[in-house]
């Protein structure tokens, strides 16, 4: 194979990550509605997607800057070009796989949803009473270019119809007008379900009960054509915080300069006159690079909200959070800590063990002291109230809220205002960094007087929501080395600058990335002598050329490397001569796939750590990111146990090959089928049960030699 360049541009990466989203929206084996939500995060995916990068390469595009990347060589032009004919591509694929597959498939069990199509009389009357009742009074119908009017603006996502209009009893073409009004779909439900009739179930997008409409909002008028139009605006919130100034207020100013950004994409009906899209481009100062062709419905990412009328036929029973064999019994988690570490992997094992840590640590009066780092905050978090309860009870918090999390910025924000007024003590991000560690530290009097250490250290968000759909891995310790090293991490966020050591932990800005580096040079030092070399990474994204080069580096010496990356991955695996030996798997399942592992085969005393830090620019070179080891030896087998069923994956698993498509794994007619996710939950199941009943199963056996088969 002749390359181009040694790594795959990482925004075409991630459509192919998108698409690899959208195989499972067509997978027939998957209950429906399973496969609709796919469809649904698609397109969300898609949206922000627009909003962020191609924002951003377009901008670079305007400032003329000629390369965005020396060592890709894609120029800006170049590169929108190719991201569109992707795009495209991929959005035909999906508006087949809607018409002449999910919507089919909702038929065949008896749920409609009305599209173009004649409505019975019954539901005829029902709509019309359903738009007097509760739509009229949000829709904002707008003529275009009259006299003395404002200038027009089109909300960020919002949808709308531009509708096209004469004068009753008049044929003259002097007296078309235009208008725009908006689909409520931010006030009232996307699908409106109308009633049963006979056995089966239908719905109506708000869209065309609008359509259904418009003589209504338009009364004197008769309206001749409407379609759907929408602009996605440019996303991102120009903050320089190289300098001293409160950063807290730059966001909220920019926060309400985001929803008015340049626009990004105007997506609109492909169907649509060319006459009036010329009008559209004229009134609202578009440019024909701004237009994108779609179908008669945007904002598909409401598909999470269509209604399940026969659940739970139609979808995947949730799966019940597990108990923590261990933790379950214990009266108390910080006591238990006390004794040995704690594992915990999310979301099989329930969440509520982490929140038992911050509730105790709130009413525990020998607790004195709290510190921990948010960086994605539930809307209700119960951690965040849990931290207001210690501080109302005299303990000293301390928080480290990051302002600059993009679409949390605003939640964030609340949050942190809330918690200072209870008395908690608010750091507000670091100048030119983000933080993205996700760690906490709670001191505790012992009955000699001494301060016991207790520490969370996670690779995803305190944030219980999604602790539900992410796989995640946290641990509970109390390493003595461990949360001394915690004290600095802590130290350096509150502003002490001096410079700062790290043995045990892998600290972005100090020492993670060359402990990765030098971990990778001694399984190329083991294979050059001949000696057994391996290396397993899971990330959710691969993008920074220096750790690429030093994985092409391990291969070309004959190291085995088996990536499990779910994202963007900019390393072109399997070309001889440079990667032979790296294999990329890409697993997209149910869950999100959002933890970060590495492990090193070290000549057989295998090395495990775990981290909140991807290997992308950002994360190694302008955020604070915490990595850490894992010791126990348990525990090491339990993680690898747990990544030996993802590299052994061949249901949800699919191999990335040397032209960024997702290639599906071949297995054998009579091979047993591995679902990673599935597997791990049933394996997980095993052990919480085998607690309980010993005769069950040898989960040390189980967990012997787990790199054996790998």
């Amino acid at each position: 194979m002749t390359l181009v360049s040694r790594y795959f541009e990482r925004d075409l990466s991630w459509l192919s990550f998108n698409y690899r989203v959208l195989m499972e929206a067509a997978d027939t084996s998957l209950p429906l509605y399973d496969r609709i939500g796919f469809m649904a995060i698609y397109s969300s995916n898609l949206d922000e997607f627009f909003r962020v990068r191609v924002a951003s390469i377009r901008s670079l595009l305007q400032l003329n800057k000629p390369k965005i990347n020396r060592e890709l060589a894609y120029e800006p032009a170049v590169l929108l070009q190719e991201i569109y004919a992707v795009v495209d591509k991929q959005q035909n694929e999906y508006g087949a796989i809607l018409r002449n597959s999910i919507l089919p498939g909702l038929r065949e069990n008896g749920i409609i949803i009305y599209q173009n199509e004649p409505l019975t009389e019954a539901h005829q009357q029902e709509v019309k009473h359903y738009f007097r009742s509760k739509v009229l009074s949000y829709v904002q119908p707008v003529l275009l270019n009259e006299a003395g009017a404002r200038k027009p603006f089109l909300e960020n996502r919002a949808i709308y119809f531009i509708v096209k209009l004469r004068l009753k009893n008049t044929q003259d073409g002097e007296q078309v007008k235009y208008a725009h009004l908006n689909i409520p779909s931010d006030q009232l439900p996307r699908f409106v379900e109308l009633s049963k009739t006979a056995g089966k179930h239908y719905f109506i997008f708000l869209d065309d009960i609008v359509r259904l409409n418009l003589g209504s909002v338009f009364p004197g008028y008769e309206v001749l054509e409407a379609y759907s139009i929408k602009l996605n605006r440019d996303a991102e919130l120009n903050i320089i915080d190289e300098f001293d100034g409160d950063l807290k207020d730059k966001i909220k100013n920019q926060l309400s300069q985001r929803e008015l950004g340049p626009p990004a994409r105007f997506l609109y009906d492909a169907t649509m006159p060319e006459d009036t899209l010329e009008f559209l481009l004229e009134t609202f100062e578009l440019s024909k690079e701004d237009l994108f062709p779609g179908g008669r419905y945007h904002n598909l990412y409401d598909l999470m909200k269509l209604p399940n009328p026969i659940t739970p036929d139609l979808q995947s029973a949730p799966l019940v959070p597990l108990l923590h064999p261990k933790l379950e019994s214990v009266e108390s988690v910080l006591e238990a800590m006390e004794t040995q570490d704690y594992l915990l992997h999310f979301p099989y094992h329930s969440y509520d063990y982490i929140l038992r840590f911050f509730n105790e640590a709130a009413i525990d009066p020998l607790v004195e002291e709290i510190k921990i780092t948010l960086y994605r905050i539930a809307a209700n978090s119960f951690i965040a109230n849990a931290l207001i309860s210690a501080a109302r009870n005299g303990k000293k918090v301390t928080v480290f809220v990051e302002v600059k999390a993009r679409f949390d910025e605003e939640n964030n924000l609340r949050w942190a205002e809330k918690m200072k007024k209870a008395g908690i003590d608010i750091i507000y991000s670091l100048p030119a960094l983000k933080v993205h560690a996700k760690i906490a530290l709670i001191h505790r009097k012992t009955a000699d007087g001494q301060i016991q250490r207790y520490a969370y250290l996670g690779t995803g968000n305190f944030n219980e929501n999604t602790a539900r759909i992410y796989t995640d891995h946290g641990l509970l310790t109390c390493h003595r080395k461990m949360t001394k090293e915690m004290e600095a991490v802590f130290a350096y966020l509150c502003g002490d600058k001096q410079k700062r050591h790290f043995k045990h932990l892998l600290v972005s800005q100090f020492n993670l990335q060359e402990c990765f580096l030098e971990m990778i040079d001694r399984e190329i030092k083991q294979a050059k002598a001949g000696d057994k070399a391996s290396i397993i990474i899971k990330l959710n994204n691969l993008e920074d050329e220096k750790m690429i080069d030093k994985l092409y580096e391990a291969s070309q010496a004959g190291v085995q490397v088996e990536l499990i990356i779910r994202g963007i991955c900019c390393l072109i695996p399997q070309v001889e001569g440079l990667s032979e030996n790296i294999q990329v798997t890409r697993l997209v399942d149910r869950f999100l796939e959002h933890a970060r592992v590495f492990i090193f085969y070290n000549g057989g005393d295998t090395e495990v750590y775990l981290a909140s830090a991807d290997w992308m620019k950002r994360n190694l070179y302008r955020r604070i990111e915490v990595g850490f080891p894992v010791y126990d030896e348990i525990m090491k087998a339990e993680l690898m146990e747990i990544i030996r069923f993802q590299l052994q994956d061949n249901t949800k698993a699919v191999w990335l090959d040397t032209h960024q498509h997702n290639m599906s794994i071949k297995s054998a007619t009579n091979e047993t089928r591995i679902r990673a996710q599935m597997d791990t939950y049933q394996w997980l199941k095993q052990k919480q049960e085998s607690f309980y009943k010993p005769e069950k199963m040898d989960s040390e056996n189980h967990l012997k030699n787990p790199l054996s088969s790998l």
